[in-house]
């Protein structure tokens, strides 16, 4: 999700009208590979007891534990038999229509381009470790799968309402950066936590956060920072909760209340919040 002011307004050359363009899977060389088999090794394994058991099953049913970058076509293969769903390559940004359309046809969009091997701690931009691994195991997951596709045909609405950075809220908070409950503990779903091995472990166990209880517009009332770990973790019941709050609100009046409330920065505790942990905000 980002501002529309620094989106490009045409798709690059070499890119279809609709932006993709080919994974070019034999490009790849091997220290490429290496970084993926690295990256892959130090996440699974610590992964196994702080994942939702849902993204664990999607490792598994996809095969994406074979050695090396997974290509595209044969992912989308396995994939679309669970679920309809595809993984497409892109250039990088691409506008928000763009993204949205793609979500409500159920195509995720993925860079196809790397990190380098000193940039495994941390990468600003998505790559497609960040985009295959953190994002594409839970498209295996049926009820997850429609939470994906009804975000985008809510975000199709929501250009017409102007409220996309309310709604890119919602994605930040559940997509990139949410946790589950999981009987009585918590589980990391959010792509940019079990792709990141410093914040998988900052997430669940580290006392600066707040772990709060998730409701839908106070969500979408919250900041949030794209430069380090989050202030604020929000934790849903269930994905089938998830995706019937979100097929259950009309968000043509929430955008209105929202519109006539303050924004609350991303360390906010309200009164009215289930804190599930009270963070001590200690990493700043």
């Amino acid at each position: 999700m980002h501002d529309a002011s620094s989106q490009p307004s045409a798709p690059p050359p070499g890119a279809a009208p609709d932006w993709t363009i080919p994974q070019d899977w034999s490009r790849y060389s091997a220290e490429e590979h290496a970084v993926w088999d690295t990256l892959y090794a130090r996440q699974s394994a610590m992964l196994q007891d702080r994942a939702a058991p849902a993204f664990l099953r999607g490792i598994d049913v996809l095969k994406m534990s074979r050695p090396g970058i997974p290509d595209f076509e044969e992912l989308s293969e396995r994939l679309t038999a669970l679920t309809g769903w595809r993984v497409a390559a892109v250039p990088g940004l691409v506008p928000d229509e763009v993204f949205f359309r793609h979500l409500a046809n159920r195509t995720f969009v993925a860079g196809r381009f790397i990190r380098r091997p000193d940039q495994l701690d941390y990468l600003q931009e998505p790559d497609v470790f960040h985009d295959l691994f953190g994002h594409v195991p839970l498209l295996s997951d049926p009820t997850f799968a429609d939470y994906m596709q009804a975000y985008g045909e809510g975000g199709l609405r929501s250009l017409s309402f102007g409220s996309l950075e309310q709604l890119a809220r919602l994605y930040w908070y559940t997509v990139e950066f949410g946790l589950i409950r999981d009987g009585g503990d918590l589980k990391l779903y959010g792509a940019g936590i079990v792709s990141s091995f410093g914040e998988s472990h900052f997430a669940l166990e580290d006392s600066s956060p707040n772990r709060i209880a998730f409701d839908l517009k106070r969500v979408m009332r919250t900041r949030y920072r794209i430069d380090d770990y989050q202030q604020t973790y929000f934790v849903i019941d269930s994905f089938a909760d998830l995706l019937r709050q979100t097929l259950e609100t009309d968000f043509a009046p929430l955008y209105a209340d929202l519109a006539k409330v303050s924004e609350l920065p991303p360390e906010a505790v309200e009164e009215a919040d289930d804190v599930l942990h009270r963070g001590l905000q200690t990493h700043t």
